[in-house]
C-alpha cells in the first residue's frame, strides 16, 4: 500500500494544478494559431525509469534516492498532460537518460525478463505521437556494458539508432551522441567521462546534415559547457554550431537536472531542460512556425530558471 505523507500530497497537488494551468496557457497561446502554418512538439529528458532490478538507496544522497523511486508516475503524469493539449503536440523528443543504467552485463538478461527498458518503452508507448529518443549517460555503463551491446539493445528495444535525424515539415530535429568521441574511450589519452564528444563520423554526418541549410533542432544530452569544443585540429562541434547558426534554431540538452538558459553563448539558442525525475511539469512545449522558419518555447514562463521545477502559469 502506498502512503501519502503530507509532502507528497503536496506534491501531487502541486503538479496537478500546474497541469491545469499548463492547459490554460495552451488554449492561451496556441489555439487562436492552429492551422497548416504551424506545428507543436515537446521534449522531455533524463526520465530515469527503473525496474523490480533495481537496488534502492543506490543514489547520491537523500533527494537523489527519493526521486529515483518516483520517476514512473512523473513521466506517465507529463506524457498524460502532453497528451492532452489540442492543437496536439506531433512529435516528442527524449534528450537522453531514458533509463537508469543497466541491471545486467547479459544480453539475453532483457529477452528473459521485463526490465527498465521495458517500462521505459511501455509509457512513451503510451504517448498518442511518435517518441524519438537520444542517449545520455546512464543509457550507457562503459564499466561493465560495453557501448556496442548498447546500440544493440537500444537497436533491438527501440529502433534506435545512436544518433539520428528526422525531416519533418521542412524542419530537421536531430539527436546527436556525445558518448562516441575519445573524452569517453577508456584507452584515450584524453578519457575523460565528465566532457562528451562526438567522434569525426559523427561531425562529418552532423555537418552533411547542417549543409542543407534546412532549419534545425539539435538534440545533446551533455550541455554544450561539457562537451569538447573541438575535437580534431580545428573541427568539433562549437565551430560547427557557429559556421551554421543562421539555419540551427535551438540547441537542448539534459543531464543536470535543472533549467539553464544559456542564450546565444555557443551561437544558437542553448537551453538546458530539467527532468521529470524531479518535476513532473519538466516539459518544453515547443511551436514551429513554417512559413517564418522559427519555433517558440511557449511554456518558458512557466520555469523556475536554476532549480528542478516549473511554477504554475498566471494569468496576466
Amino acid at each position: 500500500m502506498t502512503v501519502l505523507t503530507r509532502r507528497s500530497f503536496n506534491s501531487i497537488a502541486a503538479a496537478t494544478l500546474a497541469s491545469s494551468l499548463t492547459r490554460s496557457l495552451w488554449a492561451r497561446e496556441v489555439s487562436s494559431q492552429a492551422g497548416s502554418r504551424y506545428f507543436y512538439f515537446a521534449l522531455v529528458a533524463d526520465t530515469h525509469i527503473i525496474d523490480n532490478f533495481y537496488v534502492k538507496g543506490s543514489e547520491n544522497g537523500v533527494e537523489d534516492n527519493e526521486t529515483i523511486l518516483v520517476t514512473t508516475p512523473r513521466l506517465t503524469a507529463a506524457r498524460d498532460l502532453i497528451n492532452s493539449l489540442n492543437p496536439a503536440i506531433e512529435q516528442v523528443f527524449v534528450v537522453g537518460d531514458y533509463f537508469h543504467n543497466y541491471p545486467s552485463t547479459d544480453y539475453d538478461f532483457y529477452f528473459k525478463n521485463a526490465t527498465r527498458l521495458d517500462n521505459a518503452k511501455a509509457i512513451t508507448d503510451g504517448f498518442h505521437m511518435p517518441v524519438h529518443i537520444g542517449f545520455g549517460n546512464h543509457d550507457y555503463d562503459v564499466r561493465r556494458v560495453s557501448r556496442e551491446m548498447s546500440h544493440r539493445l537500444f537497436k533491438a528495444k527501440f529502433n534506435t539508432e545512436p544518433y539520428s535525424v528526422l525531416d519533418y515539415k521542412g524542419f530537421k530535429f536531430i539527436h546527436l551522441n556525445n558518448f562516441l568521441g575519445s573524452t569517453q574511450d577508456r584507452t584515450a589519452p584524453d578519457f575523460n567521462p565528465s566532457i562528451g564528444s562526438l567522434g569525426e563520423v559523427q561531425l562529418q554526418w552532423f555537418e552533411a546534415q547542417l549543409q542543407q541549410r534546412k532549419p534545425t533542432l539539435v538534440f545533446i544530452h551533455y550541455p554544450l559547457i561539457a562537451v569538447a569544443a573541438t575535437e580534431f585540429s580545428d573541427y568539433g562541434l562549437h565551430p560547427l554550431l557557429r559556421k551554421y547558426s543562421s539555419n540551427i534554431q535551438l540547441v537542448v540538452s539534459g543531464h543536470l537536472h535543472k533549467w539553464i538558459d544559456f542564450a546565444h553563448t555557443y551561437g544558437p539558442q542553448h537551453y538546458v531542460m530539467a527532468s521529470t525525475r524531479y518535476d513532473p511539469n519538466a516539459y518544453m512545449l515547443m511551436e514551429v512556425d513554417t512559413q517564418q522558419t522559427t519555433c517558440r518555447f511557449i511554456n518558458a514562463n512557466l520555469v523556475e530558471w536554476s532549480t528542478h521545477y516549473s511554477k504554475p502559469y498566471h494569468a496576466s
